[in-house]
């Protein structure tokens, strides 16, 4: 874990709180609670090591204004089986181990979630997601400045600064960035099913699913891009 540049904490950060619709969408868009994932030309829909396929949980377009991934389509995959807290496995160097998006989490030989922050994800998914109702994610301008022991403000959003439910975390890519936030998911955040799926192991409800254990999850991502699956969730309750 590396320390925080303690300026860029305390300066006001564009941000956009993320507001979830209820009229089921019958269509793809690329801004949604579950619905059509835009992949890039030949990426498949991700898999657990289960070999279950993912559910798309949300997706949307990065406003230009959030550097420096501003333009960027961010994806969060998580498998609705395997429902458990990440755990940062570092190398000697303090660094996230190499791959850390497909190393194993421990007791798993693999994470059990993939995110992916890429331009190339031009075209939706033939087939929607089919667990979770598909549901319009709208995009509300705002500022967010860290406010008191360098936390931003609760809630749904990307950008601005994230409100650290515990102390803040910093990490370093295998590559030797610094990560960057991108996205905070508030604590016991419920995401609606279609009837009839299966419960979600330790979800909150029985007809919604969680992600992370319903912890608050911070998205923290490669600036220097060296795979679209760099991106660690950190969890905090």
């Amino acid at each position: 874990m590396i320390e925080p540049d303690v300026e860029k904490l305390r300066a006001a950060l564009p941000a956009y709180a993320l507001e979830v619709g209820t009229e089921l969408l019958d269509r793809p868009v690329r801004n949604s609670v579950g619905g059509w994932p835009f992949l890039g030309d030949g990426q498949d829909w991700p898999e657990c090591f289960c070999g279950e396929r993912m559910v798309l949980f949300f997706q949307l377009d990065l406003p230009a204004d959030l550097e420096p991934f501003g333009g960027d389509h961010l994806m969060v995959f998580h498998c609705r089986t395997h429902n458990d807290a990440s755990d940062p496995q570092l190398a000697d160097d303090g660094r996230l181990v190499p791959r850390y998006w497909d190393a194993p989490q421990p007791p798993y030989p693999h994470p059990f979630w993939r995110v992916l922050l890429q331009r190339a994800a031009a075209l939706p998914a033939a087939e929607v997601e089919q667990s979770l109702r598909a549901l319009p994610l709208t995009l509300r301008s705002s500022t967010d400045a860290a406010a008191g022991q360098g936390r931003g403000a609760q809630g749904f959003k990307v950008g601005g600064t994230p409100s650290w439910a515990q102390f803040p975390e910093y990490y370093r890519c295998a590559c030797g960035t610094e990560l960057v936030y991108v996205c905070q998911v508030p604590e016991d955040m419920e995401f609606a099913t279609h009837a009839g799926q299966p419960e979600q192991p330790y979800s909150v409800g029985i007809d919604t699913y969680n992600l992370f254990l319903g912890n608050e999850v911070y998205l923290l991502a490669c600036p220097a891009r060296c795979d679209p699956a760099a991106v660690w969730p950190v969890n905090q309750n």
